[in-house]
């Protein structure tokens, strides 16, 4: 028998629907929210999602590290990454290889909008979900072995960090439907209190590398900037496909900053 609607979701439930939103894992004894209560969980939800992108990163850090003490670094984290697109349902991938496809291939909003509710993938998609794929790997294993743990996690805070910061910045109209549609433009308070949870795992990983963390993050939030005007310039407001792109792509600036030589 399901569950009755319940008005008003408790105090401890935006966290745990935070980790709902990007993981496969079930939380049913928060009840069905329905209508507006389910809005405003999800607006409460969303100063979560750093911290919840955090716990994924630190699941897929841990399968890394299992994985490792058996195989050597490729394998151990391409099983990793298995793992987690598991986990999350590959949930911003999916984004991703979307975004590309529309954006590369669409010349009107209407094109962008059709092409990003088809779900096939074309040849922008998979090119560009492959390199990203590629380069994060290949980040990843560039970093020093005592690196690699905090990176991944710390990486994965800012990318969902980001995708919070792009939905205040391209929000979507309020007769939109879809996932950024249900999720709404995130207030001012909610926008600090993201940005307060993505602090732990960035702090944790720039005490080991303080300067490539502060590029790593300069050029995400550069990036978003430019995302964003890109955004509602060719589609009029985020959609749940740009964030994924946004999520992925500050992932991806982090790693690479770490990286660099």
């Amino acid at each position: 028998m399901p569950a009755a609607p319940i008005e008003r979701a408790p105090g401890w439930a935006p966290p745990l629907l935070a980790l709902q939103l990007l993981t496969r894992v079930p939380l049913p004894w928060l009840g069905r929210l329905d209508g507006p209560a389910a809005r405003r969980a999800m607006a409460r939800a969303l100063a979560w999602l750093p911290l919840a992108g955090a716990a994924v990163g630190l699941a897929t850090g841990l399968a890394y590290l299992a994985a490792s003490h058996i195989w050597s670094p490729l394998p151990a984290l391409l099983l990793a990454l298995a793992f987690e697109a598991w986990l999350t349902g590959a949930l911003h991938e999916d984004g991703l290889a979307d975004f590309c496809d529309a954006f590369g291939g669409g010349r009107t909003p209407e094109q962008i909008a059709r092409i990003l509710k088809d779900s096939r993938i074309g040849s922008y998609g998979a090119l560009g979900l492959g390199l990203a794929v590629a380069l994060r790997i290949a980040a990843t294993l560039a970093l020093p072995a005592p690196l690699r743990l905090a990176g991944i996690v710390a990486a994965a805070s800012l990318g969902r960090w980001m995708a919070v910061l792009l939905l205040g910045l391209a929000p979507p109209p309020p007769d939109a439907t879809g996932l950024a549609a249900s999720l709404g433009a995130p207030s001012r308070r909610v926008r600090i209190g993201a940005t307060l949870a993505a602090l732990p795992a960035l702090l944790a990983c720039a005490r080991l590398a303080p300067a490539p963390v502060l590029a790593g993050v300069a050029a995400a939030l550069i990036g978003l900037v430019a995302l964003a005007r890109l955004v509602r310039r060719r589609l009029g407001a985020a959609n749940g496909d740009c964030l994924g792109f946004a999520a992925c792509a500050g992932q991806l600036a982090l790693l690479m900053a770490l990286a660099a030589r």
